[in-house]
């Protein structure tokens, strides 16, 4: 999991960022980044200690994603910073371009700027520094995978808090993805202030909703 990252390191980057985010697919809440930074020591020392079997967020059960997240947050000498993107912006910019929103906001809001980001998926626009994009590398970079795990599980508490305000879709328990409960909540009661309405499920609910009134 290091092996990317120690080619940079060995380059002369010592300031290095993996980012990645979480909320891409559902019908509703924002979509959230996360940028971690750690120095290669402690990176190679708990690679195969605190931090072994860390992975892709998704893989991962909720018990085992909160255990790495409090390590993660827990730690003086790992840096994090989050961004998120409303459901405004993701309707207004479009789900990629608020991603990428989301995840310059995370690297900007770390403490001290990285010298490179590693980051999962496609190339990123707009971010505040050089970039590697890696494709699945929530799963091969150690850094990229701290990431997803912050992502996910800032998100998730967010989704959570949302659902007390808007007790009648379910959301602590889906998260805002399109599960059948879900759908069936959305048109029954309509969209409410945190659903993407650029999202066709969302935006037909709305159709039939308003049209009842």
């Amino acid at each position: 999991m290091l092996g990317l990252e120690q080619t940079f390191w060995d380059g002369g980057c010592l300031r290095l960022a993996g980012v990645d985010e979480a909320g891409r697919g559902p019908l509703a809440g924002p979509v959230v980044a996360a940028a971690v930074v750690m120095c290669r020591s402690l990176a190679e020392r708990e690679e195969h200690g605190c931090l072994a079997g860390l992975t892709d967020s998704k893989k991962l059960s909720p018990a085992v994603r909160e255990s790495f997240y409090r390590f993660l947050r827990g730690c003086a000498d790992i840096e994090i910073g989050v961004g998120m993107a409303s459901p405004e912006e993701i309707d207004r910019l479009n789900i990629l371009r608020a991603t990428h929103v989301a995840m310059s906001r995370a690297v900007s809001n770390l403490p001290s700027p990285p010298e490179h980001v590693l980051v999962d998926g496609r190339p990123v626009d707009g971010l505040p520094c050089a970039s590697t994009s890696v494709v699945g590398g929530d799963a091969t970079s150690l850094l990229i995978a701290a990431a997803s795990v912050v992502a996910k599980v800032v998100r998730d508490a967010r989704m959570r808090e949302l659902d007390r305000l808007y007790p009648c879709y379910g959301f602590a328990r889906h998260k805002g993805y399109g599960t059948a409960e879900h759908v069936q909540a959305l048109f029954e009661y309509g969209p409410c202030p945190i659903h993407r309405r650029s999202f066709r499920p969302v935006a037909e609910a709305s159709a039939i909703t308003e049209g009842r009134v």
